[in-house]
This record gives C-alpha cells, sequence and structure tokens, in this order.
C-alpha cells in the first residue's frame, strides 16, 4: 500500500476461518489467550471471537450460514488465514488513495464491521492474493 495511505501504519487484526468455532476457542485459550468476546453478525453471516493479543486483536469467524462469504470461503479453501487488517486514521482517504493507485476495492464505501468499526476491504488481486480489510478506529 502507499506510504501516504497509512500515517502510522499498524495491525489491527487478522482474521481466522473455523468450522467450529467452540472448539478453537478452546484451543487459543490452551495457547494462553485470554477470554475472548463473541458477537453474532446475522448481517455478514458469521459469529466471531476476538481475542486480544498484544496491541492487536485475533479475530476468528465461522460461518452462520452456507450461504455466507465466509462459508464459500471455508468451502474452498479450508480452515486458516482469512483476512489481514489495517488501521488507517481516515478510511476514506485511504479508499480513494488506493482506487487512484489502481486497486480492486470490494467495497468503494466503508461499512459497519462486526465491532461497529468503518471498514472496507481491499481485493486480494491487488494484495498479492491476501484479502486486506482497512478499519478506521477513533484516536482515544
Amino acid at each position: 500500500m502507499p506510504e501516504a495511505l497509512l500515517a502510522a501504519p499498524a495491525l489491527h487484526h487478522v482474521g481466522l476461518v473455523v468450522r467450529d468455532l467452540d472448539a478453537a476457542i478452546a484451543r487459543y485459550r490452551a495457547l494462553g489467550f485470554g477470554e475472548p468476546e463473541v458477537v453474532e453478525a446475522p448481517e455478514q453471516g458469521v459469529r466471531v471471537a476476538t481475542f486480544l493479543a498484544g496491541t492487536g486483536l485475533v479475530e476468528i469467524l465461522t460461518p452462520m450460514d452456507e450461504l455466507s462469504g465466509v462459508a464459500r470461503f471455508l468451502e474452498s479453501r479450508g480452515e486458516g488465514m482469512h483476512h489481514v487488517a489495517y488501521r488507517v486514521p481516515n478510511i476514506l482517504a485511504a479508499l480513494r488513495t488506493l482506487e487512484a493507485a489502481g486497486y480492486e476495492l470490494i467495497d468503494r464505501e466503508p461499512r459497519l464491521g462486526v465491532h461497529g468499526f468503518p471498514v472496507a476491504f481491499v481485493h486480494p488481486r491487488s494484495v498479492h492474493g491476501v484479502l486486506t480489510e482497512l478499519v478506521e478506529v477513533p484516536s482515544a
């Protein structure tokens, strides 16, 4: 991504897709992670467990229905890495910068993410095969 896009590049979270969320939660707890926040996002067709991991997060997703994008991903690629998310100071400016640079955007406008922050996705074809999420988190 262009350097100007991220004033202070920061990993926000990594997203992993699994078939059995409860089993994944147990595995990550055994690795030493604390209690996750678990939310359902029926509008996105996912159930999500989010663990604190240093200054970032690990987000584990499982599909709630077989028609969701996450369900299709799981069916075609299996369990594992789903996406990487980066914190951006201004998501609209980031999207305009990427679009002008020729990136293929999944979202041309931000939408509300699972945790209520504005998010937008960049197509994996534009980022070397990695589904990339931009997250605008209000400054503290």
